[in-house]
């Protein structure tokens, strides 16, 4: 487990990748602002965490418990990037008195089904994985417009590149990570939350991942919640512009929250 800074606490939740060194521009960027709490996925070797395969999806949701214990901290903002943007949601919900606000950055709704691209490399996942990693190509526009000139975007993407080498994906168990949410029944209790919520997307014609409408679908669950776009970013914002993602969810936009739940209740 990762933790480092001072103030308080944001938890930072890996995507399906269960890698928490691809995200660590934005968790150097949040360290100089606050503290933050991050880790790999549980079921991760690096991990060093209990994951429980009968328990499924419910051994994340209560790996945050269990790093919040460790790090002695009662309540935190929880910040869930994609995938794990759901289990933010659900921990949220099922751990209401430990959760000060939510983030979901870029993340799968509780209806997120896989799309044909994703389906495709279900069959196979190992075989399929070099496909996989050249597909990653597609995410370059994204990389290219978030710097200021192209050399910058090159040397953006070849670092990219190296974390995802240097801390290989495991095609298996993030295979593994999509079929357990087919029983996970998220949606029945994601609707209970009422902490204030903050749901961060990149641009429309950036994004290649998890479309903006979908990650959208929280503020139809939540009518309090608020939105935000992080310019000049597709799905990888939080690593190719992490100074304007640090700035944006440890900004008091909370407060606004708290204010329009106030006006609600009376």
């Amino acid at each position: 487990m990762i933790d480092r800074g001072h103030g308080d606490p944001i938890v930072i939740i890996p995507g399906i990748q269960g890698r928490w060194e691809w995200m660590k521009p934005a968790i150097d960027a949040l360290a100089r602002r606050t503290r933050v709490i991050t880790f790999s996925l549980a079921d991760e070797p690096s991990a060093q965490a209990h994951f429980d395969e009968r328990a499924g999806f419910r051994s994340y949701v209560d790996q945050v418990r269990d790093a919040l214990d460790e790090s002695r901290v009662d309540r935190a903002t929880i910040c869930g990037v994609s995938y794990g943007g759901l289990i933010a949601a659900a921990f949220a919900a099922t751990y209401p008195s430990r959760v000060s606000s939510l983030v979901l950055v870029s993340a799968i709704p509780p209806s997120w089904k896989p799309d044909e691209r994703v389906s495709f490399f279900l069959r196979a996942p190992w075989l399929l994985s070099p496909l996989f990693c050249a597909g990653s190509v597609r995410l370059y526009p994204e990389i290219a417009a978030a710097n200021d000139t192209w050399w910058r975007g090159a040397i953006g993407a070849c670092s990219s590149g190296i974390r995802a080498l240097t801390h290989m994906f495991h095609p298996g168990r993030m295979a593994r990570r999509v079929e357990m949410l087919t029983s996970a029944r998220i949606a029945e209790t994601v609707a209970r939350v009422t902490v204030p919520v903050l749901v961060v997307t990149g641009e429309e014609s950036l994004e290649r991942v998890v479309p903006p409408r979908l990650t959208r679908e929280y503020l139809s669950i939540w009518p309090h919640a608020q939105s935000a776009t992080l310019a000049r970013t597709g799905h990888l914002g939080l690593v190719t512009r992490p100074e304007d993602f640090a700035t944006l969810i440890t900004s008091p936009w909370q407060t606004s929250s708290e204010r329009s739940q106030a006006r609600q209740a009376r």
